[in-house]
């Protein structure tokens, strides 16, 4: 009697264990879920974008996106299987994209989010979207500062979880012109820094020509841009670190964002008339390794 008892308790031992196992099986499987097949599954993504920069990620009085990013994220969505009424638009800074996309807080980022070696090694990227260069803008009314050397001996914005101001203060390779003197000044933002560059807190502002530009329109007359470009910065879309199939699928929607025209059209849409030299041919993809 007692053989039988401890036999079927064995059996039901066992089976418990089979039922968790396959339990957990089930749950590596969704945790394993790429981007992709969640967006042709659930017809829902969540992106991160920037919420207070003119002309690239702007959240509007009345609630709705603008920008070139939010128009991107919006295309590559669709060539993903995923309808503009599927996306939630998350608000994301330069300080947490990479925390954001390592806990799943969201599912992808476009927020000029220049690609580097370093964050290379945390996230995966797609792209690059759109290649810009790094300038600097000023007071309107700032005969100082006429090109980027310049700047030496001159308050420069540090926003927070930017790599900008290190190209110009620190030596390659994290730099590229090693200027000395210069006196950072902390924002929490590039909307921030704007803020207090106005105000007359700081001298200068350098960070990607796009993000210049769009407050520099968005108050007409207030700043302007010195025309001293350097560096490329590669924007791409972050997502979660080896998730090369998502990669794969979101570098084919932006070579058919440009090759039927869209891409062009975007660039227009937001920063026409801004003096910007526009670049419409499709940028050299990273590729997803």
């Amino acid at each position: 009697m007692r053989v039988r008892r401890f036999g079927a308790l064995i059996g039901a031992g066992m089976a418990l264990s089979l039922a968790l196992s396959a339990c957990g099986s089930d749950t590596e499987k969704t945790e394993a879920k790429t981007v992709l097949q969640k967006a042709q599954d659930d017809k829902k993504l969540t992106v991160g974008i920037k919420f207070d920069q003119p002309a690239l990620g702007l959240k509007k009085p009345d609630g709705t996106f603008d920008g070139f990013d939010v128009d991107v994220a919006k295309y590559i969505a669709k060539e993903l299987g995923v309808p503009e009424d599927g996306i939630t638009f998350k608000e994301t800074t330069s300080a947490n994209r990479e925390s954001f996309i390592g806990g799943g807080q969201v599912d992808l980022v476009v927020a000029t989010y220049s690609i580097t070696e370093a964050r290379k090694q945390q996230v995966t990227y797609g792209g690059p979207y759109y290649v810009a260069h790094q300038d600097t803008m000023v007071n309107a009314d700032n005969n100082d500062i006429k090109k980027t050397a310049d700047l030496k001996g001159k308050r420069l914005c540090k926003a927070a979880g930017s790599n900008s101001f290190r190209r110009i203060t620190e030596p390659p390779p994290d730099g590229e012109l090693d200027i000395d003197g210069v006196k950072l000044v902390d924002a929490q933002s590039y909307s921030e820094c704007v803020s207090k560059l106005k105000s007359g807190a700081l001298d200068a502002v350098s960070t990607d020509d796009l993000i210049l530009a769009g407050f520099a329109n968005q108050q007409k007359g207030s700043f302007k841009v010195i025309n001293d470009p350097f560096t490329d910065e590669k924007y791409g879309v972050g997502m979660k670190k080896g998730d090369t199939e998502t990669c794969e699928a979101v570098n084919k929607a932006i070579n058919k964002m440009y090759s039927d025209g869209t891409a062009g059209q975007l660039l227009d849409k937001h920063f026409a008339g801004t003096g910007l030299k526009l670049v419409k041919e499709v940028p050299t993809m990273e590729g997803c390794a």
